[in-house]
């Protein structure tokens, strides 16, 4: 759907986009993952047609945007992070407007019930929440029923119950064949929604791939602990795989590789000890992100 092969963009002096390469696959959630200013939006800009790339090639839907960026732009669908209405069009209204610019458009009372719009259509732009104005624009995204969609900071203004209900129905969009690029600082939504990563960082792309494979390549250590102020903690030390054994007050932990999780449980079983509070915690996609960023210095 979207090749992108050593794509640099300057503004002056300033390097925002530095040998940018990266492919999206039909039919999955790929996610640019980075800090606000990494060159994120300058991306996606680029791939739209709403901005030339100095060096380098990029392919969308065997389109070169910025040859036949208007062409392309009536294939896509695209939520910009900057966008705005006119402060008195009604929610309705902007519905049915971009819904009259496709041939065969999405039903708008089936697309206003899917983004929680039904109660708002009356409603004018002006008078609309950040939250019902987000959920505005991904809804017009949609609408024109396209194979690729940009979704930029989706969910931004979403409290916890709209996040998780974004969350859902974007993972229904992927389900029933659209391509969504999602470009976000956040790394849970990323860690949840996206089936590949591309982590960019001063203007650069590095790492990418699943989020489980993100997160194993930097370090694959878990820990398990639980309470045990009678259990001698040197008893794990010898297990395979452990790295660490420390207590914590009342608490023994015990880090290593994922195999320690099933030599650990064995080793309190024979010991005739099973303990209610066994935690174990692996590292998080937001681990992973901290570290390579930190790591990496322009």
């Amino acid at each position: 759907m979207i090749a992108v092969d050593r794509v640099t963009k300057r503004y002056g002096d300033t390097d925002v986009l530095r040998d940018i390469t990266f492919q999206v696959c039909a039919g999955e959630i790929f996610g640019l993952l980075g800090t606000n200013g990494a060159g994120k939006t300058t991306t996606v800009e680029i791939l739209q047609g709403l901005r030339r790339a100095d060096s380098g090639s990029v392919n969308v839907l065997g389109i070169d945007p910025a040859v036949d960026g208007d062409l392309l732009r009536r294939r896509i669908g695209s939520q910009l992070q900057d966008a705005a209405l006119p402060d008195r069009v009604r929610v309705g209204e902007a519905l049915q407007l971009f819904a009259a610019l496709h041939p065969t458009p999405r039903p708008i009372d089936e697309l206003a019930e899917e983004w929680q719009l039904t109660h708002l259509r009356r409603r004018p732009f002006a008078a609309l929440s950040g939250g019902e104005r987000q959920r505005l624009f991904v809804a017009l995204a949609l609408i024109g029923r396209p194979s690729l969609v940009f979704l930029d900071e989706l969910t931004q203004n979403l409290d916890p119950a709209g996040r998780h209900h974004t969350w859902d129905v974007i993972r229904r969009v992927r389900d029933g064949g659209t391509t969504v690029v999602l470009v976000t600082h956040d790394v849970e939504e990323a860690e949840r929604l996206c089936d590949r990563v591309a982590v960019v960082h001063h203007g650069r792309v590095i790492a990418q791939g699943t989020p489980d494979s993100l997160v194993a390549s930097f370090d694959a250590w878990v820990t398990v602990s639980f309470t045990g102020p009678d259990t001698d903690a040197q008893r794990f030390a010898d297990l395979p795989g452990v790295e660490l054994v420390y207590r914590n007050g009342r608490e023994i932990c015990i880090r290593g590789a994922s195999s320690i999780v099933a030599h650990v449980g064995a080793q309190l079983v024979q010991h005739g000890h099973a303990p209610d509070d066994l935690r174990i915690s692996r590292p998080s996609l937001e681990d992973a992100f901290m570290a390579m960023t930190a790591q990496d210095n322009g």
